[in-house]
């Protein structure tokens, strides 16, 4: 069961990857830096959640996910903290009323939780049990959410390559310095 939540808490960052990217690509919103870095933090997040499904539960993998989430979160907290004043301003987009920021937050605290569950259950099983887990974890649910979320973290790397080049991200990003301009 660990490794079937593993899966599906992989598939939820991959979502999350996917939306981010259709409002890029589709809407044409192009993510700010620190919607880069909460983007980061997921794709960071992901890689714990990876090798926990590639080569078996350890507490460190989790101890990844916990620490990237609580930094990224620190990150869309910021964000938040920036937009939160009346007549500040939003930057992006609202999805069901928040922004992707709030989102963020939203899905970091998750991650945390989840997370927090996951080593109390497993860090009282038998290492044989978990070995058995692991073992499982390597079906083609488990690879293909693997698969996937590599592909999204590959694709989001080289899209930020695109928008920032090697250097900083500008504050606010109005197209991409390796990309032609149209029109």
């Amino acid at each position: 069961m660990p490794r079937l939540l593993d899966t599906l808490a992989l598939f939820g960052i991959a979502g999350t990857l996917l939306v981010a990217f259709y409002y890029q690509f589709a809407l044409g919103e192009l993510p700010c830096p620190l919607c880069a870095l909460q983007r980061v933090g997921f794709i960071v997040a992901g890689v714990g959640l990876v090798l926990n499904l590639r080569s078996g539960y350890s507490p460190a993998h989790y101890g990844l996910v916990l620490l990237t989430s609580v930094a990224a979160g620190a990150a869309s907290l910021r964000q938040i903290a920036l937009h939160v004043i009346p007549g500040s301003g939003s930057y992006g987009s609202a999805l069901f009323g928040f922004h992707f920021y709030t989102w963020a937050l939203v899905g970091y605290g998750a991650l945390v939780v989840y997370v927090g569950i996951a080593l109390v259950v497993e860090g009282n099983r038998p290492a044989r049990d978990l070995a058995h887990d692991a073992a499982r974890g390597r079906g083609a649910l488990a690879a293909f959410a693997c698969w996937l979320f590599v592909a999204l973290a590959a694709m989001n790397m080289l899209a930020f390559a695109v928008e920032c080049g090697l250097g900083p991200c500008p504050d606010n990003p109005t197209g991409y310095l390796w990309w032609p301009r149209s029109g």
